[in-house]
C-alpha cells in the first residue's frame, strides 16, 4: 500500500468523528464604507405592481397610526375642535363683528355686534323678544275720517274790501270771501288779483272760482291730526288778510282825500 494514500484514509476517517465548525462572517474592514443594498433590477418593460393595501379583519377595530420613533420624546398636540357656526378656524383671524377667539359670543339669534340688526330685531344688548322685555300691543290703525274743515270760519262777516268796477258776470262778494279764506296765496298776490279783476276775461275769473272751491274740498278730507295745522295757517292767512283790508282802506282814503283837492283847485282856477 502506499504510504500517502494511508495517510490520507487516516485523516479522513478520523475527521468524522469530530464537531463540524460553523462558517465565521467575513471580516469588513472598519474603515471602509459599508455598500448599501441595491434595489431589484426590474424589466423596462414590465408594467409595475402598484402596491397592495394589508387585508384588514372586518370585525377588527383599526389601529390608529402611530408616531415615528424619532418624535416619542415630543408631547401630543391636543386634537384641534371644529370651529363654530359662523366662527372662524383656531388661529384665524376673527371675522368682522365677530368677537376675538374665547371671548363670549352673542346668543344664537342676535345680531353679530357692529352688525345691522335683523329685520323685527332690536338692536344689539337690547332685550329680545321673549327675554323679559314686554311683547309691545299691536298698532291701532290711523283714523282717517275727514275732520271737516272749514278755510275762512274766521272771517268776518262783512268783508271791507270790494271788487273793482268790471264788465264780469259773477257773484263778486262770494269771489272775494274765497279768495280771503285761501291758504294758498300770499297776501301780495291776493292784491295782484284784486288789482287785476277789471282786466281778467270771464274764463279766467271762473277758473279761479273752480280751484278755491276744490282747495276747500281738500282741506276739509283731511283727518283730525291735520287740524292744528291747518288752524296756524288760517290763523296766520286771517291776519294778513286784515292787514291787506287796512292797506287798502288808508290808500282808498288817500285817494278821496287827492281827489278833493283836485277839484277845489279846479274850483279856484288853480
Amino acid at each position: 500500500m502506499d504510504p500517502q494514500n494511508n495517510q490520507q484514509n487516516n485523516q479522513t476517517g478520523g475527521d468524522q468523528g469530530a464537531t463540524p465548525t460553523p462558517p465565521q462572517p467575513p471580516v469588513q474592514d472598519q474603515g471602509a464604507t459599508p455598500t448599501p443594498p441595491q434595489p431589484p433590477v426590474q424589466d423596462q418593460g414590465a408594467t409595475p405592481t402598484p402596491p397592495q393595501p394589508p387585508v384588514q379583519d372586518q370585525g377588527a377595530t383599526p389601529t390608529p397610526p402611530q408616531p415615528p420613533a424619532g418624535d416619542q420624546g415630543r408631547p401630543t398636540p391636543p386634537p384641534v375642535a371644529p370651529p363654530q357656526p359662523g366662527m372662524p378656524p383656531q388661529g384665524m383671524p376673527p371675522q368682522p363683528g365677530m368677537p376675538p377667539q374665547g371671548y363670549p359670543q352673542p346668543p344664537q339669534g342676535m345680531p353679530m355686534q357692529g352688525m345691522p340688526p335683523q329685520p323685527g330685531m332690536p338692536p344689539y344688548g337690547f332685550p329680545q323678544p321673549g327675554q323679559g322685555m314686554p311683547t309691545p300691543p299691536p298698532a291701532q290703525p290711523e283714523d282717517n275720517t275727514p275732520a271737516n274743515f272749514k278755510l275762512g270760519e274766521k272771517l268776518p262777516a262783512v268783508l271791507k274790501i270790494k271788487a273793482p268796477a268790471n264788465e264780469l258776470n259773477f257773484d263778486e262778494e262770494y269771489f272775494i270771501r274765497l279768495l280771503a279764506g285761501s291758504i294758498s296765496l300770499s297776501r301780495d298776490e291776493k292784491k295782484k288779483i284784486i288789482d287785476s279783476i277789471p282786466k281778467l276775461r270771464q274764463q279766467q275769473v271762473d277758473e279761479l272760482i273752480r280751484i278755491f272751491e276744490e282747495e276747500k274740498q281738500k282741506f276739509a278730507a283731511l283727518s283730525q291730526k291735520h287740524v292744528p295745522q291747518l288752524e296756524k295757517l288760517a290763523q296766520q292767512h286771517y291776519n294778513d288778510w286784515m292787514d291787506l283790508e287796512g292797506a287798502l282802506e288808508q290808500e282808498n282814503i288817500k285817494k278821496e282825500d287827492e281827489s278833493k283837492a283836485e277839484e277845489i283847485r279846479k274850483n279856484l282856477g288853480i
